[in-house]
């Protein structure tokens, strides 16, 4: 996973944001201890002009537990970079209607890992992906200040 991580943001360091901007998208938050800037590589959905993004660890992540002390947060995705503010959200119900997103998008690459990673049905009940929300989190970005690269 680290690997991957590091090829994204290699391809956004060198200019190919745009290759894998249509799914992997930059995040920098401010480390909640150190106060140093952490870039994390998210998949996302834009839902109308928000970003949604969903961790797999739910509020252990390093990058959600940096949101919950400072919300601000940078986002470099594609050719566009914008400040806004983040919101953790852990309602269930909310999580499952990300998830219905993601699988009505993406059916074949969130069906494989909702099999996999999961252990469910490649197209679970409503039941299943709200029962699988009690193990993650939903983080909705606010943009503001956008900018070209």
């Amino acid at each position: 996973m680290k690997n991957i991580q590091k090829i994204h943001r290699l391809l956004y360091a060198i200019g190919l944001g745009r290759l894998v901007g249509r799914i992997i998208l930059l995040l920098t938050t401010t480390g909640r201890r150190s106060g140093k800037k952490r870039v994390t590589p998210l998949q996302y959905e834009l839902i109308g002009s928000d970003y949604y993004l969903g961790s797999a660890r739910g509020v252990k992540a390093d990058w959600v537990r940096n949101i919950q002390i400072n919300p601000q947060v940078e986002v470099r995705v594609s050719a566009k970079h914008f400040h806004g503010i983040a919101e953790v959200i852990i309602d269930p119900s909310k999580f499952a209607d990300f998830l219905e997103v993601r699988l009505d998008r993406h059916p074949f690459m969130v069906g494989l890992m909702m099999e996999k990673a999961h252990g469910l049905p490649r197209r679970p009940s409503r039941g299943q992906l709200e029962k699988l929300a009690d193990k993650e989190a939903l983080v909705i970005i606010y943009p503001h200040k956008f900018s070209e690269n």
